[in-house]
């Protein structure tokens, strides 16, 4: 049984700014790994809907552990903690 994506891969490349196909396994990884760590990090669980925190905070963990080497990397972390904060009161 193939899991329900946060997003699709075209949104994935859009979120992520990347032209072609190229990573799309790579990406696809990284979009089945989002619902197990928003569950494990902030107790939210999904019937298949999600909410628009946790499409806010998927999008941000997806630049975060796609660009793991970007300079910004502490301000996406600290912006990651607030959303999964506030996703936890969901």
């Amino acid at each position: 049984m193939k899991r329900q994506l946060i997003f699709s891969i075209d949104e994935a490349r859009d979120i992520l700014r990347l032209d072609g196909t190229d990573n799309d396994a790579q990406i696809e990884a990284l979009l089945l790994a989002i619902p197990a760590y928003l569950e494990v990090t902030a107790g939210y669980k999904t019937t298949g809907k999600y909410s628009p925190l946790a499409k806010t905070a998927a999008r941000f963990i997806l630049q975060l552990w796609y660009f793991g080497d970007n300079t910004d990397i502490d301000k996406l972390r600290r912006v990651i903690d607030n959303l999964l904060k506030a996703l936890s009161y969901e």
